[in-house]
């Protein structure tokens, strides 16, 4: 799966693996070292390969530190890349002989419960804590579980146009109501699926852009945080908290004071959202810990419509975890896969034509939000940068598809398109496609 992104990335570049000067790779499931193995595929030219795992936003914490690489001047050209295998049912510990260390988030959640009006909850931790936090927002502003289902059904209607999406059913809104209860709050079709897959983002400085005539290609990262938990994950007798409410609050208004703007200015500016819905809840109480809306109106947002294409924002074009997929290590970086698709105006029937208009030189902003539990957060804000020039050659015409809205696989002619001048048959030998 490492090797079929990354191929995939460097035909979109039109560059060779030469020109990686050094490697992020995300994977919570995969054995030391699980890094090096995928990228040998494609050449052992000596480069730093770092593992990351950082839970659920493993992804986006790799993105992260390869974009510091470029943005502080380490590297010209950085390499992202995540993938996830995982075991069926929900998230569990993979070391049962010693205590866990989101622990004491379950442990608070579970606490909190007799503060909230739908009393004790039940189910896997994870979706019970996140349904915590959905039932939370209910208590204080209003809205129900069919705000819920009606966010579950969006996503799955948004799927149904995402060839890489693990479910493509466009599940209704009376569909993901009947379907398995979880918790209280949840049903099945809320919940994301455990998910095998994997996404890989080229990430390069201006003058490399230049140097490589990727001027009609290139999406800008404006802004770009990555946030951890404060004491009010613990301290607020919040079950928003406790799943990072406040954390994205902080990381997204780094990013947007990053790109210039004023405190709580520049929302407006954003046409399409790729948030973390790994349960519809959510989903729910992201829009206002992002700023997309006041903290009351989350449920207004979905009453109006202003969560998919026609409203004031596009959110999870792409189906959203819920419905795309959730390989934890793949999340983050596929998040700006489908963000740069719609700023290139390359995302076929998930494009948001009134957003991304290609007359626009630069168009509006994309964003992207990756979270996990204990804890990490990631925002990210994009854009087409203004030396934008659309026309010519790219990563179309090199994989001889769009594959902003296809999906193909790749072949052994693909990556020997790609791969160093320091190669080795013997390990590549050894790669399933």
């Amino acid at each position: 799966m490492g090797l079929e992104a990354a191929t995939k990335a460097l035909l979109d570049a039109g560059i060779t693996y030469d020109l990686i000067e050094t490697a992020y790779v995300g994977h919570c499931f995969g054995d030391s070292t699980s890094g090096q193995r995928a990228v040998y595929n494609l050449g052992m030219t000596g480069i730093p390969i770092t593992n990351v795992n950082n839970n659920c936003a493993t992804g986006g914490t790799a993105l992260y530190q390869a974009n510091n690489c470029v943005r502080l001047g380490l590297v010209e050209c950085a390499l992202a890349l995540g993938f996830e295998r995982m075991a069926p049912g929900s998230l569990g510990t993979h070391f049962p002989d010693r205590p866990s260390p989101v622990a004491p988030f379950y442990a608070k959640t579970q606490e909190l419960e007799q503060v909230l009006k739908a009393g004790s909850n039940f189910g896997p931790g994870a979706p019970r804590m996140f349904a915590n936090a959905g039932q939370e927002y209910f208590d204080k502003f209003g809205g129900d579980i069919v705000h819920l289902a009606q966010i579950a059904a969006k996503n799955h209607a948004h799927s149904v146009h995402n060839p890489y999406s693990q479910f493509r059913s466009g599940w209704t809104v009376q569909q993901v109501l009947d379907s398995p209860k979880i918790n209280r709050q949840l049903t099945k079709f809320m919940c994301s699926p455990t998910s095998d897959g994997s996404a890989c983002c080229i990430v390069a400085s201006e003058a490399f852009v230049h140097a490589h005539k990727l001027e009609n290609q290139a999406i800008e990262i404006v802004g770009m945080e990555l946030e951890t938990d404060d004491p009010a994950s613990f301290e607020s007798d919040s079950a928003m908290e406790v799943v990072g409410y406040s954390m994205t609050q902080r990381c997204a208004d780094k990013v947007f004071s990053q790109a210039g703007f004023a405190p709580g200015k520049g929302r407006d500016e954003v046409g399409v959202v790729e948030l973390h819905d790994c349960f519809a809840a959510n989903e729910l109480i992201t829009y206002p810990a992002l700023g997309l809306c006041a903290p009351d109106a989350a449920h207004k947002i979905v009453d109006n419509g202003d969560n998919t294409y026609g409203g004031k924002y596009v959110v999870n074009p792409s189906g959203g975890l819920e419905a795309k997929g959730h390989p934890l290590g793949a999340t983050g970086i596929g998040m700006h896969f489908y963000i740069t698709s719609a700023s290139l105006v390359r995302a076929g029937p998930m494009q948001a034509p009134a957003l991304f208009n290609i007359a626009d030189k630069r168009g509006k902003y994309g964003m992207t939000h990756n979270i996990g539990i204990g804890g990490a957060a990631v925002v990210s804000l994009l854009r087409r940068p203004e030396f934008y020039e659309a026309g010519g050659t790219d990563g179309r015409s090199r994989l001889g598809y769009n594959h902003g809205c296809e999906c193909r696989s790749i072949t052994l002619v693909d990556v020997e398109k790609v791969r160093s001048t320091k190669w080795s048959p013997y390990i590549l030998g050894r790669t399933r496609l």
